[in-house]
């Protein structure tokens, strides 16, 4: 009997299907994110999916504190001149979606998959940069999903 409560346990909070609202729902979000304001620069894009108070670890370029910082880099860094283009793109198949409860309450969810880089320089081919991983910690605050924590790590040049 303990080894089925074990089992069924173990299945319930396991990554969910990605036929799975939640796992569409966080999807749409990580595109959001990547696809609108990543890529295309549309700063924006982060103002509804962004905790004010987001904690980015990144392997590379150490830690963001806050949503302002976040949305500065981008500012500042990859979005301030046309000279140069970052692209990022979600590795297909890798995306996984784990749920948090308190009790049976949908409070959050970590998000985890792969993403690959490209960069551009004006009048030049667009080249492979990084593949790294990701995790997100998203939280629900009524409706709306935010990202609170974001770990970027294990950045490796594409060969």
């Amino acid at each position: 009997m303990s080894i089925v409560l074990i089992l069924v346990s173990a299945t319930m909070y396991s990554q969910i299907d990605n036929s799975s609202e939640l796992f569409k729902t966080l999807k749409k979000n990580d595109s959001l994110l990547f696809n609108i304001g990543f890529n295309t620069c549309k700063i924006e894009a982060f103002e509804n999916l962004v905790a004010a108070d987001l904690e980015f670890y990144h392997d590379k370029g150490g830690i963001t504190h806050s949503k302002e910082e976040f949305l500065e880099v981008f500012r500042s860094g990859i979005c301030k001149s046309d000279d140069f283009k970052s692209r990022r793109e979600l590795v297909e198949g890798s995306l996984q979606v784990y749920p948090l409860y308190d009790n049976t309450v949908l409070y959050g969810a970590i998000q985890i998959g792969e993403h690959r880089f490209f960069e551009t320089i004006k009048g030049q081919q667009e080249t492979a940069g990084s593949i790294a991983k990701f995790t997100h910690v998203w939280l629900k605050e009524g409706d709306q999903w935010l990202v609170k924590r974001v770990l970027s790590y294990d950045h490796k040049m594409k060969k």
